[in-house]
């Protein structure tokens, strides 16, 4: 339960969530009625990526990874060399999950908690690289019951 100083009128709350003083109290306070939450937590490795000092894409390092690759397949894909170009779009968010999974601070790339974006970024990721794969025409994968399966789904 937050601190409350009753010296004003209204009760001031000191907010759980900000960083402490030198002597433990959380420093920013608010005039908001604490029965509700108005804040929420950061994900889990959602810290900046590099030293505060750095310069702001050197602390995001891992997103502009992430978001670099997939631009670039995307740009691929736009030009016409589709497979290639998704298959870097798939790439990329496996990159991400791989580094979600592996870096302790991640920066805006922490979304929700670490399991939440391992599983989206692999599972994107791997449907997209599987997608790009079995795109005709001469598809790199063939998966023989899929065919099987549409025939059966289409016919009475």
């Amino acid at each position: 339960m937050p601190a409350e100083d009753t010296h004003g009128t209204e009760p001031t709350v000191r907010d759980a969530i900000s960083a402490p003083d030198a002597e433990g109290r959380p420093r920013r306070v608010t005039r908001r009625f604490p029965l509700f939450t108005k804040d929420t937590a950061r994900p889990e490795g959602g810290g900046r990526a590099a030293p505060g000092d750095a310069p702001a894409p050197a602390r995001q390092w891992p997103m502009l990874v992430v978001l670099s690759t997939v631009a670039l397949g995307l740009l691929l894909t736009a030009l016409d060399v589709f497979r290639f170009g998704s298959l870097l779009v798939g790439a990329g968010l496996l990159t991400g999950a791989v580094l979600r999974w592996t870096v302790p601070s991640v920066g805006m790339l922490a979304v929700r908690s670490r399991f939440t974006d391992i599983a989206t970024y692999g599972i994107l990721g791997l449907a997209i690289v599987l997608l790009a794969m079995m795109a005709q025409p001469h598809a790199w994968l063939e998966i023989p019951f899929l065919k099987d399966t549409l025939h059966f789904t289409l016919t009475k």
